[in-house]
Order: C-alpha cells, then structure tokens, then sequence
C-alpha cells in the first residue's frame, strides 16, 4: 500500500488533479486521506476505481455536543474506507494519549473502517535507547482490541518522529531494523498477524529513496506525507513498489 497524508493541506483543485493523474499500478492499493473538509468531494471523485479514501482524524464519540469533531460513522458514510490514528502530531500538538488512541481505534473497527495506527519515537527517544520500548508501548495501547475480528486488517505505520517533515530519513537498514521488531511484536500476538498485517514506513519518503526502503523485506508500503501533495511525484512512489 502506498497512502498519502495530506495534513493541513489540499483543495478542491488538488482533488480534482489526483481523481484525474493519479496512476494506480497493479498490486498496488492506494488510499489518499485529505482534510476531512475535502474527503467528501476526492470520495465521490474515487467512487468507482480501485483508489480508497480516508480520515486523517475522527474522535472517540459517535455523536454529541463535541463541537467540530467527526465521527467514525460520518466518515464511512461518505465512502471512505480507512482512517489514520495515533499520527505523531495527534500525539505532540494536540496531546492525544495511548488511552484516547486505543479508543478511537476501536470505534473505528466498530464503524467498519480499517485504522492505520502511526507509531513512532521522537529523536530524545531514540538517542535515549527508548525507541523499541516506545514504539512497542504504542503498539500495545491497542491491545484489547487483538481478538476484534477487524483486526488483523489493520495496519501499521511506523513514523520516526524525528523524519517527518524534516528531509532526513531513517536509512533503509534503521527502518528495517524498526519494521522487524514491529513484526516480532505481531507475531507475538499470532502468526496471522504477523504474517497478514502489513507495515508502512512514514518519514520523509520521496522517489528518491521509495525504491530502497521498500526493497527490504518488512517495508511493505510507505505512508507519504509532503510528497503526496504533488501527484507527479506521488506516482513515481507508487511505481517505485513495484518496478
């Protein structure tokens, strides 16, 4: 999978220039999360080809007097299919914690929606030799819902915090090493998992370096941040998993 995060950024414009561009390579599943503002407009645009759509968000409650929030259920009902959970700056800037992630990651399994959880040590952590045991408490938050039967469609996007946004990418051989030890963790629930959840590798990936990530063996897709904004590039991603 080869899924494009396009944060606070986007337009109706820039819908209508993937719906038109975007090139979708064989054994290739693609999904764009936009603003929720524009997952409605690229929803419709994508009904009816083999491109998904997503919520870069939703909250934890399926309604109420939560003013500006969305829910899992309006989400589905526009035709989307997936929804990002956990994203690192979910976690930094507006202060999510384990708890509240673990929730909204049942309530979108409940909606019939695929999460993608993001996972992910910022820099202190790493240089701390925290990054295994952050990574691994992330992954574990989510616990509870292992036996969910929606789960072993979820999947996993490993972000290190200290490549996001920031032009300097975990070499092939540091995200692998990372995507080995998620696997691990995966098997440790159950062969299945481990074997049928697929990992994304989420950190400043461009067509520069999309070909020797995905050449090691537990990078299974990327999750593209910047780069997703230009649908030129984002194609050459997308070829780049399978050239």
């Amino acid at each position: 999978m080869v899924a494009a995060n396009w944060k606070l950024n986007g337009s109706a414009e820039l819908c209508r220039e993937f719906a038109s561009n975007l090139i979708s390579p064989d054994d290739v599943d693609i999904c764009l999360f936009p603003t929720s503002i524009h997952l409605a407009t690229l929803s419709a645009m994508c009904n009816g080809s083999v491109v998904a759509t997503g919520a870069q968000n939703v909250y934890f409650e399926v309604s109420g007097a939560y003013t500006g929030e969305i829910s899992a259920t309006m989400v589905a009902e526009l035709g989307a299919e997936f929804v990002l959970v956990g994203h690192s700056e979910r976690r930094t800037i507006f202060g999510e914690t384990d708890s509240e992630i673990a929730r909204k990651f049942e309530i979108i399994m409940e909606a019939g929606l695929t999460p993608v959880l993001c996972i992910g040590e910022t820099l202190e952590e790493r240089e701390s030799e925290m990054a295994v045991d952050i990574v691994q408490r992330q992954l574990h938050a989510v616990e509870k819902t292992w036996d969910h039967p929606a789960f072993l469609q979820t999947l996993i996007a490993y972000e290190p915090v200290w490549a996001i946004g920031t032009g300097h990418a975990a070499t092939p051989e540091m995200a692998q090493e990372m995507h080995a030890t998620i696997r691990k963790t995966l098997f440790s629930i159950s062969s299945e998992c481990g074997q049928k959840i697929r990992i994304l590798y989420g950190g400043s990936v461009k067509e520069e370096n999309a070909k020797a990530l995905y050449a090691k063996e537990d990078i299974d897709g990327f999750l593209v941040g910047g780069a997703s904004l230009d649908v030129k590039e984002f194609n050459q991603i997308c070829n780049a998993v399978v050239s």
